[in-house]
């Protein structure tokens, strides 16, 4: 049974509002004392109460009506001529000005503004209204406070088993996000379930990748395409190139083909220049140089062998470990080798051999980092074995400046992006080392002792004031840096200029000298080489004259020596014939003639040696030339 109960109401009591009046207090329930809870009441004193005295107030909002606004522009053009003037025609313009020129209303209408105009010259030539009166002040600041950085985040690798971070990518647009690629780059040290995944970091939310690149092979390098970012390229461990779209997935939207990639691992990977936005080029330790379109990644554009030799051989090719490329240069770029070498290339070149333009040899081992300084393209630094070193263009030899030799191996470096005379290394005890050759030559401006394991890979943001540093535990550590190292200072860019100049002319001064020294040294051993080979096509008849007359010559003096002997022998018998006090002075003389004998003796074996060792093999060899021509 269902129970129903219906209101009803009259249409005409719909909305009626409420009439409330005012009615004496009416009792509704009076409820007595209980006598059994008295023992329970507690006295208190004193007792505090609360009355509120205030009115009650109601809160009302109101939303106006929103007022549209419209931006609108005029284009004047060429001061507003009328329709049937050209203003491209000189005469025509002219006849217009001296027409407007007579009329009286321009004339009170410049009048009356010249006065105006002329007080605003007058103020203005009086107070400079953009002067700035405290720059000084603040530059001041800038240079008393000291070098420093301090940790604002650190990303970890989120894997159990932890791999390097080989390569970091800053976004172009916004420097929130951060790409790194992670490989275990030591010999026979992968783990089965190693993971090949590497990530883009979104540094508001560090806990988490934003996304998951997903490659056949773990990435060696990484880039973002500085035209498209949400596009990036990838160097793999086994060679291939990869490109992801962001917008896609973590998936590679295409992989190169194996036989057509690289043969070892990819250490370099740039996107370059062009109308497209899609060609890119890499480097790798088997040799070569391959330039890539993204859009057809199954085959390579173009090739370079990387022979010194000039002969194009795969074989003699050195091993890429790093790639450089200047975009104001579209035509050139720089690669170093793990033999230490630097290499200068022209792409434009016409034929191979020709492409490989110059080398620059300084670095004992690999050549780790090699980055122009975006300030002076011609000056560019390499970072390998225990040093960092500044190099210029113009000198091939030697390098223009270079720091001391550390204690640990150096393993990545870059130039700061606003400070011409700032660079950046770090080292395998886990330190960076921010240098100011301005300020400090002999030792960093900074050292930062970043983590316990050594640092694999540095990149700086373009503002110049955040650097990330990866580790071999993947680890990368977001460091800021203070202001006074990513400030330009005041005459910076000249003074710099004038260090790298005077280096480089300094340089040049001592190529020469090792030049000149280098001319000297081979023309005398080309002589002494001549003498030599004039020696030995030498008449035996003269050897046998000249081993003849050196004989005799010995006999000669070997007769006056026993002549000169006996003579002091004589004299000697005369002498002890004398008195006591000549006697003692015959015995100090005995000495020095003991002395004279035994020194006799000495020369008479030295002189029989002589014939035996000397003349004697000596004559023999002549007579051996005698029967040989006979």
């Amino acid at each position: 049974m269902e129970i129903i109960y219906v209101y009803t109401r009259k249409r005409s009591e719909f909305g009626r509002p409420c009439n409330f009046s005012d009615r004496p207090a009416v009792v509704n329930v009076d409820i007595p004392p209980d006598p059994s809870m008295a023992s329970n009441f507690v006295l208190r004193n004193p007792v505090d109460s609360y009355v509120q005295h205030t009115s009650d107030m109601s809160e009302h909002e109101v939303n106006t009506e929103r007022v549209e606004v419209e931006s609108r522009g005029v284009n004047h053009v060429e001061g507003g001529w009328p329709k049937d003037v050209n203003p491209q025609e000189v005469e025509q313009t002219i006849r217009f000005r001296k027409k407007v020129e007579k009329d009286e209303n321009y004339v009170n209408t410049i009048t009356h503004l010249g006065t105006l105009m002329e007080h605003c010259v007058k103020q203005n030539n009086a107070i400079n209204i953009y002067e700035e009166y405290f720059g000084e002040e603040e530059m001041a600041e800038v240079e008393d406070e000291p070098p420093s950085a301090k940790t604002i985040n650190v990303i970890r690798d989120p894997n159990v088993t932890k791999r390097t971070a080989t390569h970091l990518s800053w976004h172009p647009d916004t420097c929130k996000k951060l790409a790194v690629a992670y490989s275990s780059l030591e010999f026979q040290q992968n783990v089965k379930d190693m993971s090949f995944d590497s990530y883009i970091w979104d540094l508001e939310n560090p806990n988490k990748p934003e996304l998951v690149l997903k490659p056949s092979s773990p990435l060696v390098s990484l880039e973002y395409n500085p035209k498209d970012s949400h596009v990036l390229v990838g160097g793999c461990y086994n060679g291939q190139m990869a490109y992801w779209d962001t917008r896609k997935g973590g998936l590679p939207v295409e992989v190169s083909i194996v036989e057509v990639s690289h043969r070892d691992p990819v250490y370099g990977a740039i996107w370059l220049q062009s109308k497209t936005g899609t060609e890119c080029f890499s480097a790798s330790t088997d040799g070569q140089v391959l330039w890539w379109d993204v859009r057809k990644l199954s085959e390579p554009t173009e090739s370079l062998v990387l022979d010194i030799t000039r002969k194009g051989l795969l074989e003699n090719a050195l091993g890429a470990v790093t790639l450089e490329f200047e975009p104001t240069m579209p035509t050139k770029f720089m690669v170093g080798t793990e033999q230490g070498i630097v290499i200068a290339c022209n792409r434009k070149a016409k034929t191979p051999p020709e492409k490989i333009t110059s080398t620059y040899s300084g670095h004992i081992g690999p050549v780790y980092a090699l980055v122009r300084n975006p300030f002076y393209p011609k000056v560019f630094l390499t970072v390998g074995d225990w040093t960092a070193r500044i190099w210029s263009e113009e000198s091939k030899e030697s390098s223009i400046m270079w720091t001391k030799c550390h204690l640990s191996y150096l393993t990545d470096g870059c130039w700061s992006t606003v400070r011409p005379s700032v660079f950046f290394t770090t080292r395998s005890d886990g330190t960076l080392d921010v240098w100011d050759f301005l300020f400090k030559q002999n030792d960093p401006s900074l050292s930062l002792k970043v983590c316990n394991e050594p640092l694999s890979s540095l990149r700086l943001q373009d503002n110049g004031c955040v650097v990330g540093c990866g580790s071999k535990l993947g680890t990368v550590t977001l460091l800021e840096i203070s202001s006074g190292l990513c400030t330009l200072q005041r005459n910076e860019k000249t003074l710099a200029t004038a260090m790298f100049e005077r280096e480089t002319k300094r340089e040049k001064i001592l190529e020469a000298r090792h030049r000149e020294m280098r001319l000297k040294e081979r023309a005398r051993s080309e002589g002494q080489e001549t003498e030599v080979d004039e020696s030995l096509v030498e008449d035996p008849q003269e050897v046998l004259d000249r081993a003849r007359q050196e004989f005799f010559e010995v006999i000669e003096a070997e007769m006056q020596r026993r002549a000169r002997a006996e003579t002091q022998g004589l004299r000697g018998k005369v002498k002890s014939r004398v008195g006591d006090e000549a006697s003692a002075q015959e015995e100090e003389t005995e000495l020095p003639k003991d002395k004279e004998e035994e020194e006799e003796e000495k020369d008479a074996a030295k002189v029989s040696a002589l014939h035996l060792h000397v003349v004697f093999p000596l004559l023999a060899r002549v007579a051996a030339l005698r029967l040989m021509e006979g």
